[in-house]
This record gives C-alpha cells, sequence and structure tokens, in this order.
C-alpha cells in the first residue's frame, strides 16, 4: 500500500474509533466475523501454537503469533483484573501483521478496543453455529467494557434483540443499558444471577476476576441453552462450575491451548471437545438438537486476531485512517547501516 520501505501503516486508538464509527460498528462486526469465518474455515494452512504467557500473581503479559505461509501475526496483550480499580483497562493489547516473504511489518494497530470487537463477533459467529435457532433473548453475567460488543454482535449477527443484565456492580449493569438505549434492546436489568437467567436463551459469561470462580452452577442451566463462556481465559480462572460441562456438548478454539486456560482445566485432559472449525467446514456436528446445552469455551486465539489485522488492513486503502511510522531503518546501501548513522550527524556538524 505504501511505497516508502521505512514506512508502516499505524491505526491510533483515534483512528481505530474513527475507523469503526465509519464502517458502523454493527457492520464492522458482522464483517469482521465473516473474516473470521473465512479463516476458521483454512483452519490447517496455519501455524498454531498456545498463546506465549508470563503470568504474575497480578496478571498475565502474553503473545499470540500465527501465520498462513504469505503473512505473519501476532499481538501483544495483557490481562490484569486489578486495574480497574486504578482506573485502568483490565485488557490492553496492539498487533502486527508483516510479509513473510520479506519480514517487513505491513501493519502496527491498537488492538484493546479491536479485541474487543473480535471477541464478540467470534462469539456471535460461533453461536450462529451452536445457538438455539430463533433465540432472541440473551443473558449477559459481567457487564464490563466486553458487554455492549457482545450485546451488539450478537444482535448483529443474531438478532438477538433482549438482553438480561447482572454484574456485582450495578452501576456496570445500568452504564451498559445507557449505552445500548439507542441500538433497539429491551434490556432488563436483574439483581441476582438467578433473576438474569430466567427466559435467556443464551448465557454470555464475561467476568474479571482471576480466580476459580462459580459463577453458574448446575441447577441454573436449563435444558437447550447456548453458553458463551468468554471470562475464563487463563489458568486458574474459571466461570462455571464443572457439572454444567458435563452436561454439556463443549466447543473449543484450540485445545491445547483452552485445555489450560478455559473452563475445561477443570476437566480430565483427555475429555472431549469439538473444535470450532470442524463445525464450520462440516466435518463435526454442531448443535444435535433443541434440548442440548451447548458450551463455547472461549479463551481468545491467534488466527482470530489474525483476521481482524487483516481485516482492519483491508479498510485502510479505502478510508486513509492510518498514520505512516517511520518504523524501520531504510539506508541507501543496505549493507551501511552504520553510514547511515554517520550522515544523520552530519547537518548538525556542518
Amino acid at each position: 500500500m505504501l511505497p516508502k520501505l521505512n514506512v508502516v501503516p499505524f491505526v491510533s486508538v483515534d483512528s481505530m474509533m474513527k475507523l469503526v464509527n465509519t464502517v458502523g460498528v454493527e457492520r464492522f462486526l458482522v464483517e469482521l466475523a465473516g473474516f473470521v469465518e473465512a479463516d476458521f474455515k483454512r483452519w490447517e494452512s496455519f501455524d498454531k501454537t498456545p498463546r506465549v504467557a508470563s503470568h504474575s500473581a497480578e496478571g498475565v503479559i502474553e503473545l499470540m503469533p500465527t501465520s498462513d505461509g504469505e503473512v505473519y501475526g501476532f499481538k501483544y496483550v495483557n490481562g490484569h483484573p486489578k486495574n480497574t480499580r486504578e482506573g485502568r483497562q483490565t485488557v490492553t493489547a496492539f498487533g502486527v501483521l508483516a510479509d513473510v516473504g520479506t519480514g517487513y511489518p505491513v501493519l502496527l494497530t491498537e488492538m484493546t478496543i479491536l479485541t474487543a470487537l473480535r471477541t464478540a463477533a467470534t462469539s456471535a459467529l460461533a453461536a450462529k453455529y451452536l445457538a438455539p435457532k430463533g433465540a432472541r433473548t440473551m443473558a449477559i453475567i459481567g457487564n464490563g467494557a466486553q458487554s455492549e460488543f457482545q450485546a451488539l454482535a450478537f444482535k448483529a449477527l443474531l438478532g438477538v434483540d433482549r438482553l438480561r443484565l447482572h454484574d456485582i456492580d450495578s452501576s456496570a449493569s445500568r452504564r451498559c443499558a445507557r449505552n445500548l438505549a439507542d441500538f433497539g434492546f429491551e434490556v432488563t436489568i436483574c439483581s441476582t444471577v438467578e433473576e438474569v437467567m430466567l427466559g435467556a436463551e443464551i448465557v454470555t459469561t464475561v467476568t474479571a476476576d482471576k480466580q476459580n470462580a462459580t459463577i453458574l452452577t448446575d441447577n441454573m442451566v436449563g435444558p437447550g441453552i447456548h453458553i458463551n463462556a468468554v471470562g475464563g481465559d487463563c489458568p486458574g480462572k474459571t466461570e462455571l462450575h464443572a457439572d454444567i460441562l458435563r452436561r454439556s456438548g463443549i466447543f473449543v478454539e484450540y485445545p491445547p491451548q483452552t485445555r489450560v486456560e478455559g473452563e475445561i482445566q477443570q476437566l480430565p485432559v483427555d475429555y472431549p471437545v469439538t473444535e470450532l472449525w470442524q463445525v464450520m467446514t462440516g466435518a463435526a456436528e454442531g448443535r444435535v438438537n433443541s434440548r442440548q446445552i451447548t458450551l463455547f469455551d472461549s479463551v481468545g486465539f491467534a488466527i482470530e486476531d489474525f483476521s481482524a489485522l487483516r481485516y482492519v488492513r483491508e479498510q485502510l486503502a479505502r478510508t486513509g485512517l492510518y498514520e505512516e511510522l517511520d518504523l524501520l531503518a531504510d539506508p541507501d546501501e543496505p549493507r551501511d547501516l552504520f553510514g547511515m548513522l554517520l550522515r544523520a550527524n552530519q547537518p548538525a556538524a556542518a
């Protein structure tokens, strides 16, 4: 896109917000889900590895790399639940795409906003294959930074227009309801988990505490529900009682990662699960009947970030919403990097 070898297109937070608003948030989610689905359907062409994680008592810092042999991508992301008490985001991120043939980066972008969008798009995409047909009512347990994105993705992809909200901090539910006031939802704020589950056909759990929690117990989950478990995403952090897992058809992104980080870390390492890409390609069944409980044990995987980066890069030529970042050294003679350094000082010396 840019002929200058030293320049990499950079999408700042401001540019990302303008891009999302230019496209329209619901259209952005639908189109992004299409990129994720296309890449899942060519799953076997990607290099795959569990994310490289550095854990501490406070949180985790991770790198999430993948490549399809032509383009390489990675995301840097953290997860620090305590950050909200200090006025900071729980999750922040940035990402890079690079040309495999040259090794040169072709995109650097913020991914704090983009990760929220891709997580929601992937959740709704999974539900397209797994949720009860015609489901319109979703409960969202945990009404933090991800909740509005989840609601809009499920509306845009599945037609969900009735929301039941619950958070231990009721002000978070009220904020979520205010933010979604103009998007066509019927919203009910609930004071307990038991209340929020009443009438829900889909339930999204997206809490932030880094602990083995029991947000949902077995007696709260009736037949036919689809559970979108988003909050459990690192060792020692879960949201669902193990009895729910044993009653459910479990669908995952990448088993070697999910068995360590997801809800299924509570189960034996050989417990049967189905990979979501296989459902999308028709190699495996999704929901088998109307009474089955389906569970998308979502931890987030690098291919989803690759899809999001690929989507954003495709929008840049049309929108021009990027900056030119002078990131790469480009000496006149590729072997004379030191000479480039010396020549840079000549005007000052003169």
